[in-house]
């Protein structure tokens, strides 16, 4: 069964869209902003200095870098919870746990993932996403960010690409976030930075949806060479 077929486009349910913005809002407690995803030391290197280098940079992370996976296991899992496929979402939870090229780059991915996790059962009843999590924790895995949301999403009358590009949406302005406050950017120029992201949103939620999930995979070396030198990074705002 296609992807199209699991949640055709347009799709919307109201309340559903309210519960999406909550949950990727700045004010949902995963601890978005205490993360760069490198950039923080991009930043005192030299890589990323301007609007403009802001922009290049984080067209990269979405095109080719954790963009690139977690768009494809968003989808994996967006499916299998339509499908209330548990099996599935362990295998893919799993695999989401494995791909960080980086220590900092997993830790943002699994403390933003428990968080949601737990945040979602405490306010929200989603028996199929404490499932997944209860039977990640038996296997001594972690839940992966991406994986938690894509499972929430589904339950709740959001098609997956309105999801998928709220999430990508939220992934960007969190790190034209960190940019403001270290470049330092002002309020308007990230603002500006963000608009000059939408198109770069679009194509990787395109390609999330079109990527056969064998063909999973990442390329952006840079980034995560970032990531790794920010792990010795002498003064430090981020966690990642």
């Amino acid at each position: 069964m296609s992807i199209n077929e699991i949640t055709p486009p347009g799709q919307l349910d109201p309340a559903g869209l309210m519960r999406l913005m909550t949950w990727l809002g700045p004010s949902f407690p995963v601890g978005a902003y205490t993360y760069s995803h490198g950039v923080e030391y991009a930043i005192e290197d030299g890589w990323v200095k301007t609007r403009d280098s802001v922009i290049t940079w984080i067209e990269g992370v979405l095109a080719f870098g954790a963009g690139r996976i977690d768009g494809v296991l968003f989808c994996q899992a967006y499916v299998a919870a339509k499908q209330d496929d548990l099996d599935a979402l362990i295998g893919i939870g799993i695999d989401a746990d494995c791909r960080r090229g980086t220590a900092e780059m997993a830790l943002e991915a699994t403390a933003q993932g428990r968080a949601f996790v737990s945040t979602v059962s405490q306010v929200w009843d989603d028996p199929l996403l404490a499932r997944w999590a209860s039977s990640l924790r038996g296997l001594d895995r972690l839940p992966s960010y991406p994986v938690a949301v894509a499972i929430a999403a589904a339950g709740i009358g959001v098609d997956l690409r309105s999801a998928l590009t709220a999430f990508f949406h939220a992934m960007s302005a969190n790190l034209v976030s960190s940019a403001v406050r270290l470049v330092p950017l002002g309020q308007t120029d990230g603002i500006r930075a963000v608009a000059a992201l939408e198109k770069a949103v679009e194509m990787a939620v395109e390609r999330a949806i079109e990527t056969d999930p064998e063909d999973i995979g990442a390329c952006a070396p840079l980034v995560d060479w970032t990531s790794m030198k920010h792990e010795t990074q002498y003064t430090r705002l981020f966690r990642s």
